[in-house]
């Protein structure tokens, strides 16, 4: 499994598909029946003992796709049991139904229940649908979810937006998708994770000529990729070369949030981190973390030296919205340093809408905080993470890291880059607070602010699965994150 897997656009997928036919001279009922053959491949290998064998057909050419995989399972000695929601509509729709039917298939037109099988195929409308099913498109969607079998979706889970990873209606729970041609960027975000299950790719052995022209619109980040970004470091080593993150926040009862930031800044290879914090979580913060160099700020007089011997700032965990946060913040942003802002910091940045950032700077907003920070409803964030992402990145002039399922990261003139890590477990409070320490780590090591943003997310995240596979995603806490932080920023060891 590559580290690295470019995403595509429904309308590139089109795009691709028309070369292929137009000037590589692949016929159309070619690729449809190499998308059938590819799906009864993948059936074969994923169910073996599967005998019956539902196939739910649309009108288009996934209806296509699922006539010809339904011929070669007939032909394979299964039962093929195939409800078709509409007449197919395109010629190469109407040919593969016909060598269906030539073979001794036969078809059924939904109306109500389901036959019984050990296994649907959900071939109904693929990339074709953007908007919700209505109607008999939407019973035969909760009637194949309803099935308790497993699913296998070709190409997209009907109902699920391929672009955006949206859900807007009824949409099928695939317990596998086979991807023909190109990944869809909106599988592996938002709502879109709850329905497509395993994701496998079959190009159908299109040659790289058919995509030149399409560049991606996204890139899928599987934690392999932590290599490139975290090589092994030299002999003669010493903390000056790693950085110095400065932690700025912890108003009062917030104190641990600008811990969990300091100690996964340690973890993530800072050479030194200091906290800028409150007097009353001093003493805590060193009997915890000794490492973290801690210091009591009252004022943004006590503050400046501290930032003048700083390279990276973690603004925001726990930094509060009142007097001390907003005179931290504002001397923080006005020094010019890169930051890291997340929580309150992203609060506050929300009632300043002209503010400048400095270069360098990286936001970590999740769907409520972005939705402030665009003026918009947190359903409008979800509804298009990639936009969200993308309208944030152009108006701050900064990096942004979308979080939530399929964390999106984005930046003015860089391709956005989805990752492929992280559980529900990790909704939980602090969780961010790490995630900040560790991207702020690895901008002070020297990585440009895109690439320490994907690398933080990607550590961050694949950290949270590793601890989730040791007691499981109930009860995770951010702290759990430490031990395995460190392991996997270390990939070449």
């Amino acid at each position: 499994m590559p580290a690295t897997l470019p995403l595509y656009r429904a309308q590139d997928a089109r795009a691709i598909d028309r070369r292929a036919i137009e000037r590589l001279g692949v016929p159309a009922f070619e690729l449809m029946s190499r998308a059938g053959a590819a799906a009864w491949r993948l059936l074969r290998e994923r169910w073996p003992q599967a005998r019956r064998i539902g196939v739910a057909c649309g009108p288009g050419n996934n209806g296509g796709d699922g006539y010809v995989l339904a011929r070669l399972a007939r032909e394979g000695g299964c039962r093929v049991e195939l409800v078709a929601l509409q007449p197919p509509r395109t010629a190469e729709a109407r040919q593969a139904a016909a060598e269906w039917q030539a073979a001794g298939g036969r078809t059924q037109v939904f109306e109500a229940g389901l036959p019984e099988v050990d296994l649907w195929v959900d071939a109904l409308f693929g990339i074709g649908l953007t908007r919700a099913p209505e109607g008999a498109a939407r019973e035969l969607i909760e009637a194949i979810n309803a099935a308790a079998v497993p699913v296998l979706a070709l190409d997209t889970p009907s109902g699920v937006d391929a672009d955006r990873g949206h859900v807007p209606g009824a949409a099928v729970r695939a317990t596998s998708t086979l991807c023909f041609i190109a990944a869809k960027r909106g599988l592996h975000t938002g709502a879109a994770l709850d329905h497509v299950g395993e994701v496998v790719l079959d190009p159908l052995a299109l040659p790289p000529a058919a995509f030149e022209g399409t560049p991606p619109a996204a890139r899928l980040l599987r934690p392999a990729a932590l290599q490139r970004w975290l090589p092994r470091r030299a002999r003669d080593s010493h903390k000056g070369r790693y950085g110095h993150v400065l932690c700025v926040g912890g108003d009062l009862g917030l104190g641990g949030a600008v811990r969990l930031c300091a100690e996964a800044a340690l973890r993530a290879g800072a050479g030194l981190v200091s906290v800028a914090t409150r007097a009353e979580h001093v003493a805590a913060i060193l009997a915890a973390r000794p490492e973290a160099m801690t210091r009591s700020i009252e004022d943004a007089g006590d503050f400046t030296p501290l930032l003048e011997r700083a390279s990276v700032l973690a603004l925001g965990p726990g930094l509060g919205l009142g007097d001390w946060g907003w005179s931290l913040w504002t001397a923080a942003l006005r020094s010019g340093k890169p930051a890291v802002l997340d929580a309150d910091a992203l609060n506050l940045l929300a009632g300043q809408q002209t503010w400048a950032l400095p270069a360098g700077c990286v936001l970590t907003p999740h769907p409520g905080e972005a939705a402030r920070l665009l003026d918009a409803a947190p359903g409008e964030i979800q509804r298009d993470r990639f936009a969200a992402a993308e309208a944030l990145a152009a108006q701050y002039g900064a990096v942004v890291v979308l979080k939530g399922a399929g964390t999106v990261v984005a930046a003015p003139e860089e391709v956005p880059c989805v990752i492929a890590a992280g559980n529900p477990g990790m909704a939980s409070g602090g969780m961010g607070d790490v995630l900040t320490g560790t991207i702020a780590a690895l901008l002070a090591q020297g990585l440009s602010a895109f690439d320490a943003a994907c690398a933080g997310a990607l550590l961050h995240a694949a950290a949270g699965d590793a601890a989730a596979r040791e007691g499981g995603e109930r009860g995770l806490l951010p702290s759990d994150l430490f031990a395995p932080l460190r392991r996997l920023a270390n990939p070449h060891d």
